[in-house]
């Protein structure tokens, strides 16, 4: 059997949840925003420091939340759900029939698994949306946030990745809109989405923190938000002793700046958000929120530097030390940023 979704708009962008988010709120909602405002309002930005023996490197720093994507349903108030199968062939069953219906699915794998992209290292939660199949040929058709037409990928590694044999797995994780509605404005929605991301940046959130499906170890430690900035400073000039240092700081250093987040650790992203939603209502924000977020954007950037200089061989501890202290004016700018936006939130 075979069946393709005709019509679908590909969004290329910068990173692959808001890109894919994108896509699917056009084509359910209607909603026509771009990935910035996608970003935003999903409060996903984050400061993820994470410890966990069983991850490759043990030591990561990510820039989002890991309930992006669900989050920006909550904070629309559109019924997007997503659920995990531990099942593979049941779960390659429940998208194709969502195929067959004519519904884009968001699905969740390791991209390292992906034949269609050439990574080389594990990166779980990486975010497509499936489009077709083709029994005969024994490929999946996916929209990705590289280019604006189908990639096909071959059976095997989809299912490889969406539940991979080594590494950490999202188990079949995917994504369905139950429902086309969107209940809140997007002024409200962008307020919402403010005073969500600035709680959590400045560890005040209500709900619990966790890593999701990037601390199932028991022996994992993470910190968040602002006091994950701090953390990963503190950490980072022991990182210079580690018989893995040009691993952790190469892969880093790529994590900050190149591994589809748009720069500078998501805060590009970000600050282009802040932007939108000030020209939506100057209200939402204060005048000086994108800038102080693009300050930030450039201090990691700036780490990341660091980081690549230590991963280079022969490297000592110096850029370790280097990136530390960047790292340190990095949470004070962001402190400032989302103090000033939850002031403003209300």
């Amino acid at each position: 059997m075979r069946a393709m979704i005709e019509g679908y708009e590909i969004f290329p962008g910068e990173h692959c949840g808001s890109a894919s988010m994108r896509g699917l709120l056009k084509h359910y909602c209607g909603l026509a925003l771009p990935e910035a405002a996608v970003f935003g309002l999903s409060a996903g930005l984050d400061c993820m420091y994470l410890e966990n023996p069983a991850l490759d490197p043990p030591v990561a720093v990510f820039g989002r939340t890991p309930t992006l994507e669900a989050d920006l349903g909550r904070i629309l108030e559109v019924d997007y759900r997503e659920q995990t199968d531990p099942d593979d062939d049941h779960a390659w069953e429940a998208v194709r029939d969502e195929v067959l219906a004519g519904r884009p699915t968001m699905l969740s794998g390791d991209i390292l698994y992906l034949d269609y992209r050439e990574f080389k290292v594990h990166f779980p939660g990486h975010r497509f949306v499936l489009l077709g199949f083709d029994d005969p040929a024994q490929k999946a058709f996916v929209a990705d946030r590289v280019r604006d037409v189908p990639e096909a990928c071959s059976y095997a590694a989809l299912r490889k990745s969406r539940n991979p044999p080594e590494g950490l797995s999202t188990r079949n994780l995917w994504g369905r809109f139950h429902d086309t509605r969107v209940g809140r404005t997007l002024p409200d929605a962008a307020r919402l989405a403010i005073r969500t991301c600035a709680e959590r940046m400045l560890g005040r959130a209500a709900e619990p923190r966790d890593a999701g499906p990037l601390s199932p170890d028991a022996a994992a430690r993470a910190a968040f938000g602002v006091a994950g900035i701090r953390r990963f400073a503190e950490a980072l000039p022991g990182w210079a002793a580690r018989d893995d240092a040009r691993w952790a700081a190469s892969f880093n250093a790529r994590c900050i700046e190149k591994f589809g987040n748009g720069g500078g650790n998501f805060r590009r992203l970000y600050a282009g958000f802040l932007a939108w939603a000030r020209a939506l209502d100057p209200g939402l924000a204060p005048a000086d929120a994108p800038q102080l977020a693009t300050r930030a954007a450039d201090g990691w950037t700036a780490i990341s530097e660091r980081l690549a200089a230590a991963s280079a061989e022969g490297a000592d501890a110096t850029p370790f030390a280097e990136a530390a202290a960047l790292a340190r004016e990095v949470a004070d700018v962001e402190e400032k940023l989302f103090e000033g936006l939850a002031a403003h939130a209300g």
